[in-house]
C-alpha cells in the first residue's frame, strides 16, 4: 500500500522561500526559519543578506524581481537628483531593518532607462514594492529612515 503521508519535499515547500544571492545572482531555497540566522549562497559561499541596498544593473533587476519570493523594495534614482542623495542613508537604514524579510535594491534610472520606462517612473526617487515578480505598490519622493519603514510596513508584506 502506498504511504499517503505527505513527503518531506512536499510539507517543506511552504516553509522556505526562493532568495537571489546579491554576489552571484544564483537563486537558493532558504528555509523561513533560517532567514535571519545569516544564510549563505550555496554556490559563492558570501552572504545572501548584507543590511545594505543591493545596487542592480537592468538583467540583474529582472532576476531579483522576477524570482525573488521575498518581497523586493526598489529604489528608482539618479546621480545627478539632490533629492536621491539626500534619500540615500535614509535608505541605507531602512536596509537593515527590512532586511532578510525584503531584499532592498537601488536602480539607477539613468543606466536603466527602458526599466525605467517599462514602469513609468516620471519622478525620483520613486520607491516600488515588488512581490512575486508584481508591483504592489508605490511611492514617489524622498522620505526618511521612518518613512521608508511606515511606508512598507502599510503595505502589509512584512
Amino acid at each position: 500500500m502506498p504511504n499517503s503521508s505527505p513527503s518531506a519535499a512536499s510539507t517543506a515547500a511552504p516553509d522556505a522561500r526562493h532568495i537571489v544571492c546579491p554576489h552571484c545572482d544564483a537563486v537558493n531555497r532558504v528555509p523561513l526559519a533560517r532567514l535571519a540566522q545569516a544564510p549563505v549562497c550555496g554556490s559563492c559561499g558570501k552572504l545572501l543578506f548584507t543590511g545594505a541596498p543591493l545596487e542592480l544593473s537592468g538583467a540583474r533587476f529582472e532576476k531579483q524581481v522576477a524570482r525573488s519570493q521575498i518581497p523586493v523594495l526598489v529604489d528608482f534614482w539618479a546621480p545627478w537628483c539632490g533629492p536621491c542623495r539626500s534619500m540615500a542613508p535614509a535608505y541605507a537604514q531602512a536596509a537593515r531593518q527590512l532586511e532578510p524579510q525584503l531584499r532592498v535594491v537601488k536602480l539607477n534610472t539613468e543606466e536603466a532607462q527602458e526599466i525605467a520606462s517599462r514602469y513609468a517612473i516620471r519622478s525620483i526617487p520613486t520607491l516600488a514594492l515588488f512581490k512575486n515578480g508584481r508591483e504592489v505598490a508605490r511611492q514617489p519622493g524622498a522620505m526618511d529612515a521612518a518613512g521608508i519603514l511606515a511606508w512598507v510596513r502599510a503595505q502589509g508584506v512584512l
